[in-house]
């Protein structure tokens, strides 16, 4: 059985503003970001958002929330489990996460 290649994360320290913004800019990454933030800590699986994308281009928006340093992943047997990385996106741009998940847009 093959093993996945353990996902590599970006630190929200280390991510520059624009970065952060055009993560957050694509409506799909938004619609993962404000599903997440109504989840608990790694209840997520992958295949469990409602978003109308592939399997590839998902991976791809999981992965620019990663490097934007939004979410955390790791495996848990056969799923890929997810994290919003709240604390420390907050900490690194305070009020950014607030304003992007109002429903007044």
């Amino acid at each position: 059985m093959g093993h996945r290649t353990e996902p590599e994360h970006t630190h929200p320290e280390d991510v520059p503003v624009l970065a952060a913004l055009a993560a957050l800019a694509d409506p799909v990454r938004l619609q993962l970001v404000r599903e997440l933030a109504g989840s608990g800590d790694w209840e997520r699986s992958c295949g469990t958002f409602d978003v109308p994308v592939g399997k590839a281009a998902l991976s791809h928006h999981f992965a620019v929330l990663r490097t934007a340093g939004l979410i955390e992943q790791r495996d848990q047997g056969p799923k890929r489990v997810n994290r919003l990385r709240r604390a420390e996106f907050d900490q690194r741009f305070p009020g950014l996460l607030d304003l992007v998940l109002r429903d007044d847009h």
